[in-house]
């Protein structure tokens, strides 16, 4: 006997709605367990769903670029029938298995009078013969597939008196100070978009620009949109669409951007023991699979020095008067993709060795360049490390990852002249004297170079760490980035 499955959208983490980025079956496909059915997309990442029961599939209730949310309905099972269905993949789902009444004046077809009689199919008040059902089911026939998906059309009751707009539309407006009952829904049912609201944002700045009023627009963000002017009046251009991930990421680092006065500090951390230390173990870390960059041993730094300066693995309350204090030490690694950055997070680093770090931020970065990250993957961290060092660059401005309080930006590794031995002030006679002074006691007799200094080649790697000035002020930073140079610069640092 068959029996229809709902597959829905399971707990997928702390998203109000997710896009539909892959459909994976069609209807008659036969699928096992723990096949996936659709890819969704959630922040930064792209995951997929999977079916909890084997069975053929009758409908498929989404389509892509709909947003579903926990519970959505998915895929629409028939379940110990695989046969069957497969054999008539081409008729309605809502066919049942017995033979449908002969038509008047047909002969009926010859029945195997061992079997049980057949269900006499119910007649309606019209007349017509109902669809028929097996027994054990719902006398109630599933509907044929909508020309729209039921995700879309039908949203989640809201308010009343109010349009239809997910938690996440609300938040944002919210943030661009926007009533959404102003706002023009363009989606089923009249929901209200993130598009809708920038469309109305874009329109109020227009008109109030075009009235030539000053202000910023009643009840908006008070930023001005940057005017557009067309390019293709001076020139041939193509247009290029922003990958998913640019579409999710951008709005938040602008929030964070706008939300979070940022302050960045730059500082160098003598790498050159540690340099050496980590060629000394290239040949152990090779026999084990893995490779040792230097990435690897700044995580377990940062891990030292977040435990000194609890302040920066904090999060600001949404009062503002408190801190939240993180005792624990997961770190979130910025990992460049062909769509975009994401940041995938390492759990627990103060307690994991190099090489277990090595094996997890390889296969965790695999994971993200192949979009395979699910959503806890993606949470979690109390500090965010950005590192350019394998592409180039001397400093830059990492933008912090809210509502994280700092992030740490390295940039790549280069040689740079250092002096070793006493002050050259105590070297040097006063006044007119200073120079030949200098150069008599180098070029005296017996004089070593460890007696009058020297300049010696040592690998510098730049830090930039940017934080949020309402939680960490510029000593505590300037202490943070000394400190993490100091354990950086000598490895044995890490052990203690």
């Amino acid at each position: 006997m068959s029996k229809r499955l709902e597959i829905r959208v399971p707990d997928i983490g702390d998203f109000d709605e997710v896009e539909v980025v892959e459909i994976l079956v069609a209807k008659g496909d036969v699928v096992a367990v723990d096949d996936g059915l659709v890819s969704i997309e959630s922040d930064k990442a792209t995951m997929e769903i999977p079916t909890e029961a084997a069975g053929v599939v009758v409908e498929v209730c989404v389509a892509e670029g709909d947003k579903v949310a926990q519970g959505s309905l998915l895929v629409v099972l028939e379940s110990e029938a695989a046969g069957e269905a497969s054999a008539s993949s081409e008729e309605s789902p809502a066919e049942p298995s017995e033979p449908a009444p002969p038509a008047e004046g047909a002969a009926a077809p010859a029945q195997d009078t061992s079997a049980e009689p057949p269900v006499s199919a119910p007649v309606d008040s019209a007349g017509t013969p109902a669809t028929p059902t097996t027994q054990g089911e719902s006398a109630t026939p599933l509907q044929p597939l909508p020309e729209k998906s039921r995700a879309a059309a039908n949203p989640v009751p809201d308010r009343a008196g109010l349009p239809h707009a997910s938690p996440l539309v609300r938040r944002y407006a919210r943030d661009l100070g926007v009533p959404v009952a102003q706002t023009e829904g363009t989606g089923p049912e009249g929901r209200v978009l993130l598009e809708d609201l920038k469309s109305h944002v874009r329109a109020k700045f227009a008109g109030d620009q075009g009235e030539g009023s000053t202000s910023s627009g009643q009840g908006g963000a008070g930023i001005p949109p940057v005017p557009f002017i067309d390019p293709a009046q001076f020139g041939p251009v193509r247009e290029e669409k922003l990958t998913r991930i640019q579409k999710v990421s951008g709005p938040g680092l602008q929030r964070s951007w706008l939300n979070v006065p940022h302050v960045t500090q730059h500082d160098d951390a003598d790498v050159t023991e540690l340099e050496r230390f980590r060629r000394d173990r290239k040949a152990l870390a090779a026999e084990r699979g893995v490779r040792l960059s230097p990435l690897l041993f700044v995580m377990k730094a940062v891990a030292v020095a977040l435990r000194e300066f609890p302040s920066l693995r904090s999060t600001l309350a949404p009062e503002g008067d408190s801190l939240w204090v993180k005792e624990y030490f997961h770190l979130g690694i910025a990992v460049d993709t062909d769509q975009g950055l994401v940041v995938p997070v390492i759990r627990d680093v103060d307690r994991k060795g190099v090489f277990e770090l090595a094996a997890e931020l390889s296969e965790t970065a695999e994971r993200a360049r192949n979009r395979k990250l699910g959503p806890d993957d993606l949470r979690g961290a109390c500090f965010t490390i950005s590192s350019l060092g394998g592409i180039g660059g001397s400093a830059f401005t990492p933008i912090v990852n809210a509502p994280e309080v700092a992030i740490l930006g390295l940039s790549k590794t280069r040689v740079e002249p250092r002096w070793n031995g006493p002050s050259p002030l105590d070297l040097l006679s006063d006044g007119a004297g200073r120079a030949a002074g200098a150069d008599a006691l180098n070029e005296a007799p017996g004089a070593s170079p460890e007696e009058t200094g020297f300049f010696e080649p040592r690998l510098v790697m730049p830090l930039s760490l940017s934080y949020d000035h309402r939680v960490i002020d510029g000593a505590e930073a300037v202490r943070f980035t000394s400190r993490l140079s100091r354990i950086l610069s000598d490895p044995m640092q890490l052990l203690l």
